[in-house]
């Protein structure tokens, strides 16, 4: 058992990778065996890492949870910001401009809209929790428009680990909501063709849950609902770490 824990303590960020490969293979499992892909696999893998995280925390006193333990050390680096911001990055370059210029002034609009309303949603369900001061505020807020840019905007302006924990869920929750609710709005709002798709995607913005939503609805929707949904995230992590942030603090010290 000391050889073992030694192995792994010097591998941990391979082992990391290790256990989130697993859990992403049991989440995706879920997905299809007890939700018929209704829920997306990266929500309940999400939810599960949230579950470890809580119990980490218990168990090691709440300082990095589960990194704490020595075996799982790994994970220190792996949740850190040098791979999320390295996640968010790769995503974006995947994306072709040339197609986003066929979407026109509508898709841009509705990439400012989406982003404002959906953090001033978070922002108002932050104050009806209680929370008074700004960097928690915005940090829910940020978390309402994707669980992406809640940590990346908590982390800026120095909020706490659980109000970024509460974040994150809020953007978990969104997600699932988007992929079941979209297909029985979809022929209520149009949503038929990739015009449409690309808007949808600019207002709602969770990449997963707008790609989840639109495979039940049309999977040739996909690409163009993910592409506005991946430039949502980018501009949530630019706008509000900044000026929403800046705004929130104007009302709320």
């Amino acid at each position: 058992m000391e050889y073992i824990t030694t192995l792994l303590s010097k591998n941990g960020l391979i082992f990391a990778f290790l256990i989130t490969g697993i859990i992403i293979f049991i989440a995706d499992y879920l997905s299809k065996k007890l939700t018929n892909h209704k829920i997306p696999g990266s929500a309940i893998a999400i939810f599960l890492g949230l579950v470890i995280a809580y119990f980490g925390g218990i168990i090691t006193g709440g300082n990095k949870g589960i990194a704490d333990i020595k075996e799982f050390s790994g994970f220190e680096v792996m949740g850190g910001a040098m791979f999320r911001d390295f996640t968010i990055v790769s995503t974006a370059m995947g994306v072709s401009f040339s197609v986003v210029k066929k979407t026109g002034f509508a898709g841009i609009v509705s990439l400012f809209i989406g982003v404002v309303l959906t953090f001033l949603c978070g922002a108002i369900i932050a104050i009806s929790l209680g929370y008074t001061d700004a960097k928690s505020i915005t940090t829910i807020g940020a978390g309402a428009c994707t669980f992406v840019v809640g940590p990346v905007t908590g982390a800026a302006v120095g909020a706490s680990s659980d109000v970024i924990a509460i974040s994150i869920a809020t953007g978990l929750v969104k997600s699932i909501l988007v992929t079941i609710g979209t297909p029985l709005i979809a022929q209520k709002i149009s949503l038929n063709n990739p015009s449409t798709a690309m808007i949808y995607g600019g207002l709602i913005g969770t990449t997963s849950g707008v790609a989840a939503g639109l495979a039940a609805t049309d999977p040739k929707l996909v690409p163009y609902g993910a592409m506005t949904a991946t430039f949502y995230t980018g501009l949530g992590c630019l706008l509000c770490p900044s000026i929403l942030y800046m705004l929130i603090g104007l009302f709320f010290a």
